[in-house]
């Protein structure tokens, strides 16, 4: 078996019902063939970045699995006939793949939920970093305001030099 990797865009305006049941197919398809999912993302309806098939906008479905050619094949013919899909694209990530192995490692790879008590803390955490960090921005913003004056106060002194200058040189001259 290989791993593949499937995206494909429906279109917005049909329903959560036709979404299902086109992913259902999928799926069937896939495991019909022997194959395995190991992951749906369902990632919603975005905005495309260009038109395609006069749509503005389409629902994204991500399909993670274990495969071979031929169901990869059956999918994307599917696909074809299907005027509900904007697109799809299927990538073939791996030769080989053992499907138990995958979900396993994705499995650990996924933070396990945390209880409310470190819910808690996280957010104290949180929150003591941004009055650091806040704190920081503050005195940053106070040596700008120095230097600020600084700068201004130096140029006063630098006119007023100069007119002294051109005084002096003036009563020379008469």
């Amino acid at each position: 078996m290989r791993r593949y990797e499937t995206i494909f865009i429906v279109r917005p305006n049909i329903g959560e019902d036709e979404i299902e049941a086109i992913t259902s197919r999928s799926v069937a398809t896939i495991e019909g063939d022997g194959g395995t999912i190991i992951r749906i993302n369902n990632w919603g309806l975005k905005k495309l970045a260009y038109l395609i098939k006069k749509e503005t906008q389409g629902y994204y479905v991500h399909v993670d699995y274990a495969g071979v050619p031929a169901s990869v094949a059956e999918i994307e013919r599917i696909f074809r006939i299907d005027d509900r899909i904007l697109k799809y694209l299927t990538v073939k990530l791996a030769d080989s793949c053992d499907p138990e192995a995958v979900k396993e490692e994705i499995a650990s790879a996924e933070p396990a939920p945390a209880s409310d008590e470190e819910n808690i803390e996280d957010k104290k955490t949180v929150s003591a970093d941004k009055e650091k960090t806040d704190s920081v921005e503050e005195d940053k913003t106070d040596s700008a305001d120095d230097e600020k004056t600084d700068t201004a106060e130096e140029e006063k002194t630098d006119s007023a030099d100069d007119e002294k200058t051109d005084t002096v040189e003036e009563e020379k001259a008469d």
